[in-house]
């Protein structure tokens, strides 16, 4: 699978090729302040086949816990593109509203929903867990 993307400005623009390693909706509460309140809607894909072909990007990681992800951003428009996490190792979780084409996401999971708040849809066939799946 190659997916094209960048960010609202155009400042940055970036290339993701490999076989997904996941796909998810993520409702934890962090998640939801990254968003703006939704879930984070996030498809894991793997870091050898990514590369910014356009712009750098900005990143932050918070030093007041363990294990921080760090956030990658358009240090022009702010769009969040994805995140760098310690628990996966060699992978980039790419935010799917900053593809070309949203349409090729499929959740395969939900995860955090005991953050989860009620305006937020989960479909009835999708595998939900309070937390991370073991």
């Amino acid at each position: 699978m190659k997916i094209e993307g960048g960010c609202y400005c155009g400042g940055l623009r970036y290339t993701a090729e490999g076989e997904p390693l996941g796909s998810l909706q993520c409702h934890c509460r962090e998640c939801q302040y990254i968003t703006g309140g939704n879930p984070n809607v996030i498809m894991v894909m793997p870091e050898s086949g990514f590369r910014f072909v356009k712009g750098e990007p900005r990143s932050f990681t918070r030093t007041d816990i363990e294990q921080a992800v760090t956030r990658m951003f358009c240090p022009t428009c702010g769009t969040a593109i994805g995140t760098r996490s310690p628990k996966r190792p060699g992978a980039v979780i790419l935010k799917v509203g900053t593809f070309d084409d949203p349409s090729v996401f499929q959740p395969k999971v939900a995860i955090f929903t005991v953050d989860r708040q009620p305006f937020h849809h989960i479909p009835d066939d999708l595998p939900a867990f309070e937390r991370r799946p073991g």
